[in-house]
């Protein structure tokens, strides 16, 4: 029997919280590090704890990226969080030597000395009149870089932090979280059961 959701093995995650979720809802949850696997899942979950360059360089080496581009491009439904969120990026400040999936046209780049860093806590979430997954609200960050700019073709949430900052983006059946989704709440928890409303070939 295929599962429900599929949780990318990125070798940096913590994956118990996002199991946790998905569980909660009644969903069939696998973890995976298979490329094949990951391209043809109904639902595909790339999480994200842990620094870029490696992660990055990871995916590259086990097709995992490749996989990911794929979905992302035939719009089957995807959820990318936190370092998941960056990876889909043309790259990051963090790891530098290290290439993102370019799906996003933009860098990721730290906060100002001004503010705390890591950024670790609640913060608002306003949207795009033009999102139809995400809604605005409260979500638990926990964060040291962001997109300050927005990036081309896709809807955005923000958030501000040291001036504003990309707190997710959404295109069909895709969803790109920099908040934890996870751990937000009711309020997440919603928002996950929007995103499981996608289907492969059918916008959500």
């Amino acid at each position: 029997m295929n599962a429900d959701v599929l949780i990318v093995r990125t070798g940096a995650a913590n994956l118990a919280s996002v199991v946790a979720a998905f569980e909660r809802l009644g969903r069939s949850v696998k973890i995976t590090d298979n490329a094949f696997a990951v391209r043809k899942a109904k639902r595909v979950v790339l999480p994200g704890v842990g620094a870029f360059a490696p992660v990055a360089k990871r995916l590259g080496e086990n097709g995992l990226g490749e996989a990911i581009r794929f979905r992302v491009e035939e719009d089957l439904p995807t959820l990318a969080i936190c370092l998941g969120l960056h990876l889909l990026a043309a790259g990051s400040e963090e790891g530098e030597e290290a290439d993102g999936l370019g799906l996003l046209e933009v860098v990721a780049s730290r906060y100002p000395k001004s503010v705390v860093v890591p950024q670790l806590g609640w913060n608002t979430v306003e949207v795009d009149e033009e999102c139809r997954l995400l809604q605005e609200g409260a979500a638990y960050f926990a964060n040291s870089y962001r997109f300050t700019d927005r990036p081309p073709g896709w809807q955005v949430a923000w958030s501000d932090h040291g001036g504003p900052f990309v707190a997710a983006v959404e295109r069909g059946n895709v969803l790109g979280c920099q908040f934890h989704p996870e751990l937000s709440g009711s309020w997440g928890e919603r928002l996950v059961e929007r995103w499981l409303q996608c289907e492969g070939g059918v916008t959500c």
